[in-house]
């Protein structure tokens, strides 16, 4: 267990696995494929005999169970891509060995520098071995540090049929970071009961909590016509949309929201000065928060609207995702167990929230609770991305728990 698991995430970093937000194809980017085919070759070589890639991009397989215990199926899950937000072609991995304490000061770029006040995390790092980029790409431990450690745990768990375990299911998904990675999941051909994505941050957490999401999209119709000639006739859509945007509560942005607070945030703005589009998304843990945060956005866009009577405009709302806490507090054993397994591979469970998603809060919704366990990763979809081996091991050795505490208490 001590370094295949660091091998495995090694060999899977320098394949280029980003996903396309502007891609209708499933999956969004082929090259992802090549990852796929990597991981059941590996499968199949480790005697999962059921491992294969589906056509839309999904690696699914086996591990049967060695026990008589009726024993709940589960499944552990990661996603493959890397985030669209900066570059993945050509990583290149360096591994800072017996860290010792300090800034991390990439080679490839000397501009780029991992400052432990703003990854405080790496004050519990101090003589592990951390992996980072050479500050040209991301790393891509979102989240190949958690296909790591599923790979390395099926590999301990069929090396050792002395842990019994039920029936365990793997799941590697495609384009979770364009948020369509359960769009295609068979979960009759799955056919697990419940499920852990593998796909958080700092080793020990467990999360059971998302923010509940929805995507809006305003298009503006103005009224142009030749500038030369535009006194009292024309309406900019730009410009409309600008003061749309303008108007946006900064109270309520990323930028100044942390912990439980949603937010409303602009991501994009196309168009011309006949049509314009704004794209937000909108961000909170309640569905009644996120229904005022729409309420206060539709306000503003009417408010701003009144003032071009000339103008249209449409208000289209897009569900995404819910807060997978309404499942999961169903059915608590999945978070229970869990930090059982985090004790047993000597840490603190820390049971917390995510200002996010993960493939677990649509699945949830599908049909599959599903939690979120750490990975270890730490400054996601940046060139500052790093993580330690020491806390993949105890990825792995959670895993393990995991599988064995499901069957013990059965």
């Amino acid at each position: 267990m001590t370094d295949t698991v660091t091998d495995r995430f090694l060999r899977y970093v320098v394949i280029d696995t980003q996903s396309d937000p502007t891609s209708r194809s499933q999956p969004s980017t082929e090259k992802q494929k090549v990852l796929g085919h990597l991981l059941v070759e590996e499968l199949l070589a480790m005697g999962v005999s059921d491992a294969h890639l589906d056509e839309h991009g999904y690696v699914y397989a086996t591990i049967p169970s060695n026990t008589d215990r009726q024993v709940p199926v589960i499944c552990f899950c990661s996603h493959m891509d890397t985030a669209p937000d900066f570059t993945g072609t050509d990583v290149k991995p360096q591994i800072v060995r017996n860290y010792t304490g300090g800034d991390i000061q990439l080679p490839g770029d000397p501009q780029r520098i991992i400052r432990v006040s703003d990854n405080p995390a790496l004050r519990d790092q101090i003589g592990n071995d951390i992996i980072t980029t050479d500050g040209t790409t991301l790393l891509g431990a979102d989240d190949k540090a958690g296909l790591a450690e599923i790979m390395t745990a099926a590999q301990f768990l069929v090396d050792n049929p002395g842990i019994e375990h039920g029936t365990i299911k793997l799941l590697f998904t495609p384009d979770e970071e364009v948020g369509r990675g359960a769009d295609k999941v068979d979960l009759a051909k799955l056919g697990a009961q419940f499920a852990y994505t593998v796909d958080g941050e700092t080793a020990g957490h467990i999360e059971d909590e998302t923010f509940s999401a929805d995507g809006v999209e305003i298009t503006i119709q103005g009224v142009a016509i030749h500038p030369g000639f535009a006194k009292g006739k024309m309406e900019n859509a730009v410009r409309i949309a600008g003061a749309i945007i303008d108007r946006l509560p900064m109270e309520a942005a990323p930028e100044t929201t942390s912990d439980r607070e949603g937010f409303i945030h602009p991501t994009g703005v196309t168009g011309s000065m006949e049509k314009a589009t704004i794209s937000l998304i909108v961000r909170d843990f309640s569905e009644d928060g996120l229904a005022s945060k729409e309420a206060l956005l539709e306000i503003v866009v009417k408010d701003v609207m009144a003032a071009y009577p000339g103008s249209s405009h449409t208000f289209e709302i897009t569900r995404q995702y819910r807060n997978m806490k309404a499942i999961l507090d169903r059915h608590p054993q999945i978070v229970d167990y869990a930090m059982e397994a985090i004790r047993r591979a000597g840490m603190e469970p820390v049971r917390g929230s995510i200002r996010g998603g993960t493939d677990g809060s649509r699945l949830s919704f599908m049909g599959l609770p599903c939690a979120n366990l750490f990975a270890g990763g730490h400054a996601f979809h940046s060139p500052l991305e790093w993580v330690s081996r020491q806390d993949m091991e105890r990825g792995v050795r959670t895993l393990v728990e995991l599988a064995r505490i499901w069957a013990e208490r059965s």
